[in-house]
């Protein structure tokens, strides 16, 4: 009989709208309870997610309706305050580090319940890169549905939408079917989902350039940039690229881009962007005859943020909105002129158990073995709460809490 020292549980998805992802898949439980035979994972049941509760059960991977003897709780989203289980360690996205308003409510009562919060937004190595994610799947999804939108538009293909998609593999192979014209495309930012938006256009084959020829080359096949923030932004004074400067004091950055919005067709926008950091592109810009692009795939989805014609997030299921560049306002979809976009703001519920499985794998090789240990620093730095109070790297928020 195995010793079990720690009792973990992938709980339900309460938040409305309710996501589909989960922490661990099936097998990523199994593999986990061999690998450390002093950990038991319990599932708490749930009709929503993307891998039912028979595929647990017949691995034997118990499924109840309370999973309250559990020691740690993962998550995805938010967990609305009247599901909280007091005196647990929770994992999940909380939202809360900008000091967001509508979870105000609920990080209060983390705290007044006695809950170690630990956000994965905020896991990171010391070299403040982030242990796990889900951007990687954003950027595929994203660059798939800009693709899909350009189709669209100009009435020159019909890709299905990935969510109807049974898997990866039948959105890549749907990708790779149709015919591209000799456009030309941009990625821009430095992270997950960026690089996934490259994986995706790599793995259909269009054709990588570098920043000049992409401004002063013609192509008779489609070809993408990448675009990252030294090519994007600019500073008055100093002429040699700092990464550490520019990361804390954006507002006296300027935009770059503009040479790229007078060649380029579509956009894949991937950058970390703060409010301080200048757009890529005016509003005004946008409404010149010089400005070409007519898609843009705004997968960060910041509202009026690096791209300032997403005037609103979508949806999965109605992804696309329309700018009407003359009138300076939204417009109608897919109308002569204007430019169209693509804001889904939760982009890897598209895949959910393709984002899933790769989220999970991230999660065994390099979070739960850090529960095991006496300390680790990894889970501290991440850690927004415990007994009762807001931690050390945390406690700007304490304001924010009241």
């Amino acid at each position: 009989m195995k010793f079990v020292i720690m009792i973990i549980a992938l709980i339900a998805e309460r938040k409305k709208s309710a996501d589909n992802r989960v922490a661990l898949t099936p097998v990523q439980c199994v593999a986990l309870q061999q690998k450390f035979p002093e950990i038991k994972v319990i599932v708490e049941s749930s009709s929503h997610r993307c891998i039912n509760d028979e595929a647990y059960t017949s691995v034997g991977i118990p499924v109840l309706e309370d999973v309250s003897e559990a020691d740690i709780l993962f998550g995805i989203k938010e967990v609305p305050s009247e599901y909280l289980i007091p005196n647990k360690t929770y994992f999940f996205f909380s939202h809360t580090i900008k000091k967001q308003p509508y979870n105000r409510q609920m990080l209060k009562d983390l705290v007044a319940n006695n809950i170690r919060l630990i956000d994965y937004e905020v896991l990171k190595w010391e070299t403040g890169q982030r242990v796990l994610g889900f951007g990687r799947w954003a950027g595929i999804i994203g660059a798939y549905n800009g693709l899909r939108l350009f189709g669209l538009k100009h009435k020159i293909f019909d890709l299905k939408p990935a969510w109807t998609c049974v898997n990866f593999a039948e959105v890549l192979r749907g990708a790779l079917e149709i015919k591209i014209p000799p456009v030309k495309m941009i990625v821009t930012g430095g992270g997950r989902v960026s690089n996934g938006s490259i994986d995706f256009l790599r793995n259909i084959r269009v054709k990588e350039v570098t920043p000049k020829q992409f401004i002063e080359d013609q192509y008779n096949e489609p070809v993408f940039v990448h675009l990252n923030s030294p090519d994007l932004y600019g500073h008055n004074d100093l002429k040699e690229w700092n990464s550490e400067y520019f990361y804390t004091h954006h507002s006296e950055y300027k935009s770059l881009f503009e040479p790229y919005t007078r060649v380029a067709d579509i956009l894949f926008n991937g950058i970390f962007w703060t409010k301080d950091l200048p757009p890529l592109f005016s509003i005004e810009q946008a409404s010149l005859a010089s400005f070409k692009m007519t898609t843009i795939a705004d997968i960060s989805c910041d509202v009026n943020g690096s791209v300032p014609l997403t005037y609103k997030a979508t949806t999965i299921k109605e992804p696309f909105i329309s700018w009407n560049r003359v009138k300076k306002q939204p417009g109608e979809l897919f109308e002569n002129g204007n430019i169209d976009i693509m804001a889904v703001d939760n982009l890897p519920n598209e895949l959910p158990e393709d984002a899933s499985n790769e989220f999970g794998g991230m999660l065994m090789n390099s979070v739960i073995p850090e529960l095991l240990k006496p300390h680790s620093d990894l889970l501290n730095r991440a850690t927004i709460c415990e007994s009762q109070k807001l931690t050390e790297h945390f406690s700007y928020l304490t304001d924010f809490i009241g």
